[in-house]
């Protein structure tokens, strides 16, 4: 499947809902607006965006705790995350998830997780629901470098590959598991390194290349369909922002940190340029939609900020464990 200009100005729009999304939500956290921890996407909007666009509302997918882009380039609505990030009744989960917790049942999100390696069994668990079903939906596992070293991990992908499930794990190697960089918690250069042991396919793509990652992503999701089973596809990305907010960041050089926001590394500066050079938007129409965007972070955070808190009557309400 091919991109046309008019769905890359989509995607690119989707691309910088994430960002501007991120930056109020850190913007809240520093001024103790809001509080908990997050974990923000900033850097990585392409790996989200690029493989949602694959998918239907009838596919699913398993978010990490990094999952705010997850849930917004499969549909989410930002009015109620950032309810929910507000801990106000209107937002996702009642204000009762949080950050880490965010869900979307409707548009097949299975949630954001707090877990390092929760999602993966979830995934296979979702891909098996729709073999036995008999429907051809797929499930996206998005997971970090980290995760790929955890048992749960490992176990999803040898049963998915060993029941030719339809699921895709997608692992976003943005070299840093917290706060340690991949050459210090692997020996191995990538992750895909690992598929062979599943006997399954290993695709390495450009994580900040919208492009790129769509194609991987639309390849990997239709074999899943066809009933071909797993694939392992990793982007590697770049985590812009540090761990959480307010992380101190001690462990890495600021220079590198630099040196991924240039206008070459930046997934969302690299599409803007594509889109311009091919006469797929201009300069003015960059702004424009920048400005829109930026009037639903702010039309969002109003509806936040003017919604109610829980009563404390529903205290228990939807709470399972």
């Amino acid at each position: 499947m091919s991109l046309t200009k008019k769905k890359m100005v989509d995607l690119y729009t989707i691309m910088l809902r994430i960002r501007d999304f991120e930056e109020k939500i850190e913007e809240l956290v520093m001024t103790a607006t809001i509080g908990g921890f997050v974990h923000l996407y900033v850097g990585q909007e392409a790996v989200a965006t690029g493989v949602c666009a694959t998918l239907t509302d009838a596919d699913y997918l398993t978010s990490t705790h990094r999952g705010h882009g997850h849930m917004i380039a499969k549909g989410g609505d930002v009015k109620l995350m950032m309810a929910e990030l507000f801990a106000k009744s209107t937002g996702y989960c009642k204000g009762k998830g949080g950050s880490m917790h965010i869900a979307d049942l409707d548009l097949g999100i299975l949630g954001a997780n707090g877990i390092v390696g929760g999602g993966p069994p979830i995934a296979v668990g979702a891909a098996m629901a729709a073999q036995y079903k008999g429907t051809d939906s797929v499930c996206i596992c998005f997971s970090g470098d980290g995760a790929s070293n955890q048992g749960t991990t490992h176990e999803a992908m040898n049963l998915a590959a060993v029941w030719k499930a339809p699921v895709v794990f997608v692992a976003e190697n943005n070299h840093y598991g917290e706060f340690t960089s991949q050459a210090k918690h692997q020996c191995i250069e990538s992750i895909t390194e690992r598929a062979a042991g599943y006997g399954i396919p290993g695709a390495i793509v450009d994580g900040n290349d919208l492009v790129a990652v769509y194609e991987a992503a639309a390849e990997a999701v239709g074999r899943a369909r066809k009933g071909k089973g797993p694939t392992l596809l990793e982007c590697k990305t770049y985590r812009i922002k540090g761990h959480f907010v307010g992380d101190p960041e001690v462990y890495r050089e600021k220079n590198e940190v630099e040196g991924w926001q240039k206008a070459d590394k930046d997934p969302i500066l690299r599409l803007e340029k594509k889109l311009i050079d091919t006469k797929a938007l201009t300069k003015d129409k960059v702004k424009k939609i920048r400005e829109s965007v930026q009037k639903e972070i702010d039309e969002a955070v109003k509806f936040a900020e003017e919604s109610p808190e829980p009563d404390v009557s529903e205290l228990m309400d939807g709470v399972y464990a």
